[in-house]
C-alpha cells in the first residue's frame, strides 16, 4: 500500500537520515517488519546504498547489556539450583512440584523487572498481606502449613535475589532482567553512542522501554515514530488510545516536542464485511472463497490475521488453486502433528507400564495406539496382533509376552526392541531410546517420496525437541526423572512449531496477531473474533493480587484489553476491504460471545464506513433425517435365497421386525460388531457363562427324574462350574475385583437360586425331568403361500417334561414380565412388541413334532424376575387364559411366521430403517 507506515518510515528515513543512513539503527517492535522495511527502501532508492541496521527491541537490549537470553526450562533448571541451595531441607519440593508454581512466580519476577520495581518491596508486600490474612501476630496458634506456608512468602525476595545474581555472573537472563540491566547500563551507553537510533511503530511500553525511549529523545540521540489515528487519540474512551494519550500526558520529552505521528486514516472509505459461522472451521472454507474472488494481483496485498492459530491447517486445506504463492510467517504447531502424537503415545505407554511395578505390563488400549498408529501402520502389519489381544481378552501383557506374538506374527526383533523395550526411570536413558525411535523411523520409512516429506518435517522438529532436553539433563544433572521429562517434553512441544518455507514479499500473507504490527494491507481478513480469543481473556497466573499491581503500576487485564485494542484497529485503519470472521456457537471447545471489537465497529460506525453483517447457517434439511432405504436387487435376493436355505432363526427373524436395516446388515452383509477386548464382561458374555454353567451342571442328570440329592450336588458345584466358563468365555480378563467380581457373584447367585427353587418344586411333589439342553431344531417349513421351501432353525435352551406336561424353556439374565407372553389377537403377533412370544413359539413349532400325547408349553425362565419362575406363553380371550400349545396354535402361528418370511423374500418390499 502506498499510504502504508511502512512506505512513510521509508520515506522518513531517506528524508532525515540520507548522509548518515549506514550508521542509522532503527529500531522495530518485531523482527518481521525488517523485511518490509528493506523491500520499501530498496524501491525507493535509485543508487546503491548502505542499509540501516534494522533490529528489534529485545536485539537492542541485547546489544546494551551484551547478555544472553535464557528459555524458559533454562531458566527453570537454574531457579531449582537457587531453591535447592536455600530452602530447608524439610520443605524441599521434587521439581514436578516446585515447577507447578515456579512458572507463575518467575512470571512474577519479569514483571517486576521489566517495571523497574524494587523486588523487596513488591515480595515484602506479598508477604505482608499473606501474614494479615493468617494472623501472624497470632503466632503460638499457627499450624505447621500455615508457619511453612508463611515461611515460603518470607524466602520470596532471597529466591530473587539469588536467581538475579545466579543469571548475571552467567551473562545471561530472562527478559524482564535484560530489560533492567540494560537501564543499568544506560549512562554508559547513551555516553559512547555515536550512531542515531529511529524507533518505529510502537504502542504499549512497560517502564524500562518508556525510561529507554525518553533518555535516549531527550539526549537527542534518537526520535520516536508513532503509528496512532487522531479518531483513537482524541477519543478519551477509546481504548486503542490509550497508551498514546498517557504518553502524550506523561512524557516529559512531549512537554517540548511534537508527537509524531497521527494519522486520519480510520475515517477513510471502508468496506466492512462482518460473517458470522457456526464453529471455526467454517471460517476457513468461507475464507477460501474470499480469496478466490480476489484479483491475483492484490493477493500480494491481502493478509489473513488468524486469532486462532489452530485454524491454519484448515485454512491451507482451504485456499483455492488460485492462489500460487503464499507466505505464512507463523509455524505450524508440532504439538498436534502425527509423529508427535506419536511419541506422547509412547512416552504414556511406558511409563504407566512403569507405574505397575516390577511386572512392566502394557495396558492394551495404550499398546494398541501404537500397534495401530499409521507411522507403525507403514513399518509392519500390527493386525495380527491387535486381532490376537482382542480374541484371547488380554487386557494387560508383559515385555516378553508380547515379544513372542509379535515374533509370531512376523515383526522384526529390532521393531519390537526399540519400540517396547522396558525404559528405566533416567532420564537421560530414556532420551537415548527415543533417539534409537527417531533414528528407526528415519531409517526404515522412506522419507524421500513427496507424500512423506511433511513426516520428514515433523520427525526433524521432534529430533531438535530432543536435542534441547538432552543439553537441559546433561547441564543440569541434579534432576533425572523419566517422569520430569515427560512434563518437559509436553512444555517444549507447545513451543515448537514446523517452519514453513516462502517468499516472505511475494503472494498471500497469512500471520498470527502480533506478526501484523506495523504492517498494511489494502485487503485485510481476520478470523476468530471471539472473546476470549480476540481479545484473550482475563485470566493471568500471578502471585500478585490485582489490587497490588493497581497500586505498584503494574499491568492488569485492562492494559492487556488495550494492547489487542491498538493491535485491532491498526490492522483495519489503513485497510479498504475488510472481513471479520467469529464463531456464532455460544457452546463448545471454541466457541465465545462475538468479539466487542466487532459490537463496537457496528456502534462506532464512521460516515466512511459500509459495514454488513451476514450469517452463514449450514443448510437445514427438510427432514433431520432421511431413514435410510435399501432397494432389493437380484444380488440381495440370491443372499436371502441362501439365508432361507441355510434357516432362519427365531432372533434374525425378531431382528428384522426391530429393524430391517439392521437384518440386512448383519444377516445379508453378514457384518458384525468389531470384538474388542472386554475389561468389564458384557451382558452377553454373562449370559452365555450362565447358560453354559447350567448345561454343565444338568447334563449328568439327563433323562432322569432329578431328586434332592441331584439338586443337592449340583449346588455344591456352582462355583467351580462358573469359574470354569468364565476361564472359557472371559478368557484373560480379570475377575478377582471390581465389576467383573461383581458379575460373578451375580452368575453363582441367579444359577442357585434357580436350583433353590427346583428343590422347592421337587419338594412340593413336582416331577420334574429334563430332556434337552442347549438343543439345536431344524425343520423345513413348506406353505402354499411361500415361493419355496424355507428352513427354520433354533437352539433351544431347556427341554423338560414336569408333572406329564413338556416345557420347551428359554433363559432370559434380563428381566421378561409375564405380560410379554401373552397374545390376544393373531393378527397383532407379527410386532417388536411380541419378539417373545416369537421366539418361544419357533422353538415349539419345531419341537412339536417329537410330542406325542402329552401337553405342550413354550416359556421363559427370567434370572431378573425368578420370583415369577417359568412364565409360559399364553393366548388369551376375555379373561380365560390358555397356556396349552396346540396344533391349532401352530397353525395360526405358522400363518403369520409365513407372512413375515414373505414380506423378507418379496422383491418389492425394501428393507426400510426403523426410527426409533
Amino acid at each position: 500500500m502506498d499510504n502504508s507506515f511502512i512506505n512513510y518510515l521509508a520515506q522518513q528515513i531517506l528524508s532525515n537520515y540520507k548522509e548518515r543512513l549506514d550508521e542509522l539503527i532503527v529500531v522495530l517492535p518485531n523482527k518481521r517488519a525488517k523485511v518490509f522495511l528493506e523491500s520499501s527502501l530498496k524501491k525507493q532508492v535509485n543508487t546503491p546504498v548502505f542499509s540501516p541496521t534494522i533490529c528489534s527491541i529485545e536485539e537492542l537490549l541485547h546489544t546494551i547489556t551484551g547478555m544472553q537470553s535464557v528459555d524458559n526450562i533454562e531458566l527453570l533448571f537454574e531457579f531449582y539450583e537457587v531453591y535447592q541451595s536455600c530452602t530447608p531441607k524439610d520443605a524441599l519440593q521434587d521439581f514436578e512440584k516446585f515447577s507447578s508454581w515456579a512458572v507463575t512466580l518467575l512470571q512474577d519476577f519479569n514483571e517486576i523487572d521489566r517495571y523497574l520495581l524494587d523486588p523487596n518491596h513488591v515480595l515484602g508486600y506479598l508477604k505482608d498481606i499473606e501474614d494479615i490474612k493468617h494472623w501472624s501476630l497470632d503466632v503460638q496458634n499457627h499450624t505447621p502449613l500455615i508457619t511453612n506456608y508463611l515461611a515460603f512468602y518470607d524466602r520470596l525476595s532471597n529466591y530473587y535475589a539469588l536467581l538475579y545474581s545466579k543469571l548475571k555472573n552467567q551473562n545471561k537472563g530472562y527478559q524482564g532482567m535484560i530489560y533492567r540491566e540494560s537501564i543499568q547500563c544506560l549512562d554508559s551507553y547513551v555516553a559512547n553512542l555515536t550512531s542515531p537510533i529511529l524507533f518505529a511503530g510502537f504502542n504499549a511500553l512497560n517502564a524500562a522501554e518508556e525510561k529507554l525511549f525518553q533518555r535516549l529523545a531527550l539526549e537527542q540521540k534518537a526520535e520516536i515514530l508513532w503509528d496512532i489515528d487522531a479518531t483513537f487519540v482524541n477519543d478519551s474512551f477509546h481504548e486503542a488510545g490509550y497508551f498514546a494519550r498517557k504518553i502524550i500526558s506523561t512524557w516529559k520529552y512531549y512537554k517540548s516536542h511534537p508527537f509524531e505521528r497521527i494519522v486520519k486514516d480510520f475515517q477513510a472509505p471502508k468496506n466492512i464485511t462482518i460473517i458470522g459461522t457456526p464453529k471455526t472451521v467454517g471460517q476457513a472454507k468461507i475464507v477460501g472463497a474470499i480469496i478466490d474472488k480476489i484479483n491475483p494481483e492484490e493477493l500480494s496485498d491481502t493478509a489473513i490475521v488468524l486469532g486462532d492459530e489452530n485454524l491454519l491447517e484448515p485454512l491451507l486445506n482451504a485456499l483455492p488453486d488460485s492462489v500460487d504463492k503464499v507466505n505464512i510467517t507463523m509455524g505450524l504447531p508440532a504439538k498436534n502433528n502425527p509423529i508427535q502424537v506419536f511419541f506422547d503415545k509412547l512416552f504414556k505407554l511406558h511409563l504407566n507400564a512403569q507405574s505397575r511395578g516390577k511386572s512392566y505390563v502394557f495396558y492394551y488400549k495404550e499398546l494398541q495406539d501404537i500397534l495401530l498408529h499409521p507411522v507403525i501402520a507403514l513399518l509392519f502389519d500390527t493386525e495380527a496382533v491387535s486381532t490376537y489381544i482382542k480374541k484371547q481378552n488380554i487386557s494387560f501383557i508383559g515385555y516378553e509376552r508380547l515379544c513372542n506374538i509379535l515374533e509370531e506374527s512376523k515383526v522384526e526383533k529390532l521393531f519390537v526392541d526399540v519400540f517396547f523395550r522396558p525404559w528405566n526411570t533416567s532420564a537421560t536413558d530414556t532420551l537415548e531410546r527415543l533417539f534409537e525411535v527417531v533414528n528407526l523411523l528415519k531409517e526404515q520409512l522412506n522419507l524421500s517420496e513427496s507424500n512423506q516429506r511433511l513426516t520428514q518435517v515433523y520427525l526433524y522438529t521432534l529430533y531438535n525437541v530432543f536435542i534441547r532436553l538432552k543439553n537441559y539433563f546433561d547441564t543440569y544433572t541434579q534432576v533425572n526423572d523419566v517422569k520430569l521429562l515427560y512434563q518437559l517434553y509436553k512444555q517444549t512441544i507447545q513451543q515448537a512449531e514446523v517452519s514453513f518455507e516462502g517468499e516472505p514479499l511475494g503472494g498471500l500473507q497469512i500471520m498470527g496477531v502480533l506478526e501484523s504490527r506495523t504492517l498494511d494491507f489494502k485487503n485485510i481478513i481476520i478470523t476468530s473474533l471471539n472473546e476470549g480469543t480476540l481479545p484473550a481473556g482475563k485470566t493471568t497466573q500471578s502471585f500478585i493480587p490485582y489490587d497490588v499491581k493497581l497500586e505498584l503500576g503494574l499491568p492488569t487485564y485492562k492494559e492487556k484489553d488495550a494492547i489487542y485494542t491498538y493491535h485491532f484497529y491498526h490492522m483495519i485503519s489503513r485497510a479498504q476491504n475488510i472481513h471479520l470472521f467469529y464463531n456464532t456457537e455460544s457452546e463448545g471447545l471454541d466457541a465465545g460471545e462475538k468479539s466487542r471489537f466487532i459490537t463496537q465497529l457496528e456502534i462506532e460506525k464512521q460516515e466512511n464506513h459500509r459495514v454488513s453483517h451476514e450469517i452463514y447457517a449450514p443448510k437445514i434439511p427438510a427432514k433431520a433425517y432421511t431413514p435410510v432405504v435399501i432397494e432389493k436387487t437380484d444380488t440381495v435376493i440370491e443372499r436371502l435365497h441362501e439365508i432361507a436355505n441355510s434357516g432362519f432363526s427365531p432372533s434374525a427373524l425378531t431382528n428384522y421386525l426391530r429393524n430391517p436395516i439392521q437384518f440386512y446388515y448383519q444377516k445379508v452383509l453378514g457384518l458384525s460388531e468389531s470384538d474388542d477386548v472386554e475389561e468389564e464382561i458384557a451382558v452377553n458374555t454373562l449370559g452365555t457363562i450362565i447358560h453354559k454353567s447350567l448345561e454343565k451342571l444338568y447334563t449328568p442328570y439327563l433323562d432322569q427324574f432329578l431328586t434332592i440329592s441331584h439338586v443337592a450336588e449340583m449346588k455344591s458345584k456352582v462355583e467351580e462350574v462358573v469359574e470354569e466358563q468364565f476361564k472359557n468365555e472371559f478368557l484373560e480378563g480379570d475377575i478377582s475385583n471390581g465389576k467383573n467380581l461383581i458379575a460373578f457373584e451375580v452368575a453363582k447367585r441367579n444359577i442357585q437360586n434357580l436350583l433353590r427353587l427346583e428343590e422347592e418344586a421337587i419338594k412340593g411333589g413336582d416331577s420334574i425331568k429334563v430332556l434337552a439342553l442347549e438343543q439345536k431344531l431344524e425343520k423345513t417349513l413348506s406353505h402354499k403361500k411361500l415361493p419355496f421351501d424355507v428352513t427354520i432353525k433354533g437352539e433351544v435352551d431347556r427341554i423338560e417334561e414336569r408333572n406329564g406336561t413338556i416345557r420347551i424353556i428359554d433363559y432370559k439374565t434380563g428381566k421378561v414380565e409375564p405380560g410379554k407372553l401373552i397374545l390376544e389377537d393373531w393378527g397383532k403377533l407379527i410386532s417388536i412388541e411380541h419378539d417373545k412370544v416369537i421366539q418361544i413359539l419357533a422353538y415349539a413349532f419345531l419341537y412339536a413334532d417329537k410330542v406325542k400325547d402329552q401337553k405342550l408349553e413354550a416359556g421363559i425362565i427370567s434370572f431378573k424376575n425368578l420370583a415369577n419362575g417359568f412364565m409360559p406363553y399364553a393366548f388369551k380371550v376375555g379373561r380365560e387364559k390358555t397356556t396349552e400349545i396346540t396344533e391349532e396354535t401352530l397353525q395360526f402361528y405358522l400363518n403369520e411366521l409365513v407372512e413375515l418370511i414373505n414380506e423378507i423374500l418379496n422383491p418389492a418390499i425394501p428393507f426400510e430403517e426403523e426410527l426409533i
